[in-house]
């Protein structure tokens, strides 16, 4: 846009604008208010944005460069003033000079590294350097540049702008995390027992063959017949032979733990009912295990009950791709009644004779390796881990790494709580001495001292950190694309419309995110172990209604605490506890605080739970019931006191019209009235109600009513009905 100032134009600008310039003298324009333009003559234009060189090489100018205002030009010797037109030019051809690339720089860098950093040659960096005070000091590629502004001079030399990094950075730039020891030689390996993972669908009977297994009642415990974290534990046979039990809940929420427990595992026992045949986690687990690569045994179980139909359970899981050996195939099919132990000693030997197959073998004397199968926070030990070793032998005193979280090894303990003094691959083991809780799923690496422990965490929190940089730039650069692009056809507008023309409409979008009004309910969850904790959080980030946000303040594993009440408090939120506890004294303080905490202990009666809160937030949807309608056949004027007031002369003609109700009058599409009545008359008898064919004087609530014959005067009613958001989990 042209400067409102005064500006010296060269003759070039003439030739610009196809006329001849009348004298060697610079001519002197000036901006002068508005006006509209008149035709022109011989004179000159001149923008100090625009360089006038390149313009004269731009061909075809079809957008107009102002338009708002009158451009007054003065001729030599300022005799006369006259108007030119509008200058036209086309926004999308102005040459745009490139922003400069940012440079990452630190002190003491090589001539290599600097050349690296820019994107250029050694050579490059060796001229530039040539034309710094004291650059010729640095003759070789390894040369260090012991003075920051030398390097600073160079990049700005170069066309480039710098940032510097700071000295933490360049310090974790090098790669320190732990790193996986090389296989073992053959001659140290021992045999060892099999890792065996239960899955199936749920209420199949996994846990009931596990107590069979193991002569426990662990059903018993279980809320609603559900597993709901996985138990990790060792069963000895008669024989002689040991085999490590997972069980994995079949509870549709818990896909992220079935999945683990097959990627830990050496052999999946697939367990189908005879009575149900193949179902949803079914399918799911065989796609897991083959995903897995690990070998398949089906247990079919419940062969006890009259509806069992073996036959139909075979081919449901042939039709999935498990080839039975009957059929030609690998995997081995048991027939079993976990329930009375029909056929259990059979499957002991079927995973055993695959394990022989498999000749599965150890390291006894590596630094461990191991896979955190479960994590939890106990009041009386604190924060403990289940996992199964998979190399080495884990003893007190051990320090570990799992993610960001770190151990010493302060004791373990196997799955009846009895300690132990040693755990060697295979095993399933309880442990303390974690600094923090690390999340299932997490690799476990053994290293020799707590220094290197801590450089482990620091690298590895720092990638975090880099990660989430990484993530953010992302979303950073796409929103300011889309600013640019918004501000970009924002700018042509200006050109084609003027300043004083383009206006801002509405109000801004942070104004109208505010004030959307969209109800909002505030959670905070806590579980008894990790893996619980990632279902209910899995399941929540499928929530996608727009009727209600739900803001998840905190989470975490642990019972409840005075904080969570303190948080929920803050957001006017609600607590769910799952598995969990609540001291007595968070208990009264959450009373005093109004804080609702919900406990459960069975998955989806705490999601039917959150879809009565979310429901609850929602304001009351009115539904409109019409209970009559009339024609307005005349329209009377009539003095009541000193007042004139308007009358609707009416005939119902369907449904009834009652005085209690609301009443609206539409003429054609428009509604001309809405309101009460005040007084509703059949002759000269105040009514309550008028029925079908029955003429009536309605008197509206305003005293001049716009209401003319013709018009239809419908009578309805407004019921206020409670919504229910509109999101099911997905099982």
């Amino acid at each position: 846009m042209i400067s409102r100032k005064t500006h010296l134009l060269a003759p070039s600008v003439f030739r610009l604008l196809g006329h001849s310039h009348p004298t060697p003298s610079l001519c002197v324009m000036r901006w002068l208010g508005c006006g509209p333009l008149t035709q022109p003559k011989p004179a000159c234009v001149y923008d100090t944005n625009l360089n006038c060189t390149s313009l004269q090489t731009v061909p075809g100018y079809v957008q107009m460069f102002h338009r708002a205002s009158t451009l007054h030009v003065a001729k030599p010797k300022n005799t006369k003033r006259k108007l030119i037109k509008p200058i036209r030019v086309n926004p999308k051809s102005l040459k745009v000079k490139p922003q400069s690339r940012v440079v990452m720089i630190s002190d003491r860098m090589t001539v290599a590294e600097l050349a690296d950093a820019m994107g250029k040659d050694t050579d490059h960096v060796f001229e530039a350097l040539m034309f710094v005070e004291d650059g010729d000091r640095f003759e070789y590629e390894d040369s260090v540049i012991n003075s920051l502004n030398i390097i600073q001079e160079v990049v700005r030399k170069s066309g480039f702008r710098f940032e510097l990094k700071s000295k933490k950075q360049v310090k974790q730039e090098e790669n320190k995390d732990v790193v996986r020891q090389p296989p073992p030689d053959a001659s140290v390996l021992v045999k060892r027992p099999p890792v065996v993972t239960i899955m199936g669908h749920v209420d199949h009977g996994k846990t009931t063959l596990l107590d069979y297994l193991r002569q426990s009642r662990v059903v018993d415990q279980e809320f609603g017949g559900i597993t709901q974290h996985i138990g990790a534990f060792r069963v000895k046979l008669q024989s002689g032979e040991s085999i490590t039990f997972l069980d994995t809940p079949g509870h549709a929420a818990f896909t992220a733990m079935r999945s683990r427990g097959a990627k830990v595992t050496d052999i999946v026992v697939l367990v189908v009912a005879a009575d149900d045949g193949v179902m949803e986690q079914t399918i799911e687990s065989i796609q897991m295990a083959q995903d897995a690569g690990v070998s398949i045994i089906v247990a079919i179980n419940k062969i006890d009950k009259p509806e069992a139909d073996l036959e139909r359970t075979k081919q449901g899981l042939i039709a999935h791709g498990i080839m039975l050996e009957e059929v030609g195939g690998d995997v081995q099919v048991v027939p079993i009644s976990a329930l009375k132990g029909t056929n259990v000693s059979e499957l002991q030997e079927a995973i055993i004779t695959q394990a022989e197959l498999m000749e599965l073998k150890g390291d006894l004397i590596g630094l461990v390796e191991g896979s955190v199968v479960e994590s939890k926070t106990d009041p009386g030990r604190g924060k403990l881990t289940t996992a199964i070793i998979q190399r080495g032998t884990l003893k007190k005193g051990s320090y570990l790494v799992a993610g960001t979280a770190w151990a010493k090894v302060r004791g373990m303990f196997d799955d009846q709580g009895q300690p132990v003094k040693e755990a060697p691959p295979s095993t399933a083991v309880e442990m303390i001495g974690w600094k923090d809780l690390p999340s299932a799923g997490e690799e476990i690496f053994q290293v020799e001292t707590e220094q290197r422990v801590k450089e482990i965490i620091a690298w590895r929190k720092n990638q975090e950190v880099l990660k989430k940089v990484e993530e953010d730039s992302v979303i950073i650069a796409d929103k300011r694309e889309e600013h640019e692009k918004t501000y970009k056809q924002m700018l042509v507008k200006k050109f084609e419309m003027g300043y004083r023309k383009l206006k801002r409409k509405g109000p801004r979008e942070k104004e109208i995110a505010i004030g959307d009004g969209t109800p909002q309910l505030s959670v905070v969850v806590k579980a008894d172990v990790d893996g619980s904790l990632e279902a209910i959080l899995d399941t929540m980030d499928t929530y996608n209604s727009v009727k209600c946000e739900l803001d998840l303040v905190h989470y975490g594993v642990g019972n409840i605490t005075e904080t969570d009440v303190e948080l929920a408090e803050s957001f006017n939120g609600f607590i769910y506890g799952f598995n969990v506890t609540v001291p007595q004294s968070i208990a009264s303080l959450a009373k005093s605080k109004r804080v609702s905490i919900k406990l459960h202990n069975v998955i989806y009666k705490l999601f039917d739970n959150l879809i009565e809160d979310l429901s609850s937030q929602l304001p009351l949807a009115t539904r409109e019931d019409v209970t009559g309608e009339a024609n307005l056949l005349q329209v009377f004027k009539v003095t009541e006191g000193k007042k004139k007031v308007t009358v609707a002369g009416c005939r119902c003609t369907k449904g009834s019209l009652n005085k209690r109700k609301k009443f609206r009058i539409v003429r054609g599409v428009d509604i001309v009235y809405e309101g009460v009545a005040l007084s509703l008359k059949h002759h000269k008898k105040e009514v309550d109600t008028v029925k079908t064919d029955v003429e009536c004087g309605i008197r509206f609530d305003e005293l001049s009513i716009d209401i003319k014959p013709g018009d239809q005067v419908v009578c309805y009613d407004l019921e206020h009905l409670e919504q229910s958001i509109d999101w099911r989990p997905n099982f």
